[in-house]
């Protein structure tokens, strides 16, 4: 799905990013982690070809993400960033609809808005339709843009990728949990997501395996029981933890201080 070979990233001659390599899999829910500054939203810019990464070997698909052309990349990935304008002039509806732009020129057709109505019903945000965009609430607007991403993977392409930038802030608990289920459900279809996500145990319970980032450098991707341990998550966190097993999908439950 995804091939990552000696990746790097300078900003004002400060390596950001440097000799990333991995490779991922159609079907995966992969998390990102890593304390502050780690390169999180940086390097999911990179794999969103939105920032000039250098790199010996990226594709997608098993095609250089170069050769996209760009009319064709929406059709195969979608990205959800952490900052959205906090002033849109449009209706909650038509921010969703705006996840089908790739698919019409003038007007949505009657597939379109089925869709819209069908990503506002899963994300929860059907009811704030005729609600002004600049009333709502910060989960709110998060759910919206949630639905708009999904809104635009939509379609017949296979194996489509999913970036999602923090997308669980400001949600509250249920929807932070409803959230990962939908994105969980995205990937079974085959599809793949990469996640950034600060909440180390959720990353746990939801992720097929775990991209630790540290100062810009891989520490570790594998499967979350073999990411989080006490000595690395203490070191690379540089604060005391301890891990204990689920008591029910024994995944590890990591308890800070």
């Amino acid at each position: 799905m995804i091939q990552i070979l000696d990746l790097n990233f300078k900003a004002k001659d400060r390596f950001l990013l440097k000799n990333i390599n991995l490779e991922i899999n159609k079907g995966e829910l992969i998390a990102i982690v890593g304390p502050n500054g780690a390169g999180k939203s940086t390097f999911l810019s990179c794999v969103a070809t939105e920032i000039p990464y250098q790199a010996q070997k990226f594709s997608f698909k098993n095609i250089d993400v170069k050769s996209y052309k760009k009319e064709d990349i929406p059709h195969h990935r979608a990205k959800f960033s952490q900052h959205q304008s906090a002033e849109i002039n449009l209706k909650n509806y038509e921010i969703v609809l705006m996840g089908r732009y790739p698919y019409f020129k003038n007007d949505a057709d009657t597939t379109d808005i089925e869709i819209v109505e069908k990503w506002m019903k899963k994300t929860e945000t059907k009811h704030l339709t005729d609600r002004a965009y600049e009333q709502l609430s910060g989960g709110e607007k998060q759910r919206l843009h949630l639905a708009r991403v999904f809104a635009q993977l939509e379609n017949k392409v296979e194996n489509k990728l999913l970036l999602l930038d923090e997308p669980l802030n400001n949600l509250d608990v249920a929807h932070q949990f409803k959230t990962l289920h939908l994105i969980k459900e995205f990937t079974e279809q085959k599809n793949t997501a990469l996640v950034v996500l600060h909440d180390l145990n959720i990353a746990a319970q939801f992720a097929d395996r775990l991209i630790l980032l540290n100062k810009g450098s891989i520490e570790m991707f594998d499967k979350p029981t073999k990411v989080l341990t006490t000595e690395r998550i203490t070191r690379v966190y540089q604060y005391p933890c301890i891990i204990t097993p689920h008591p029910q999908t024994q995944q590890p439950i990591i308890l800070f201080g």
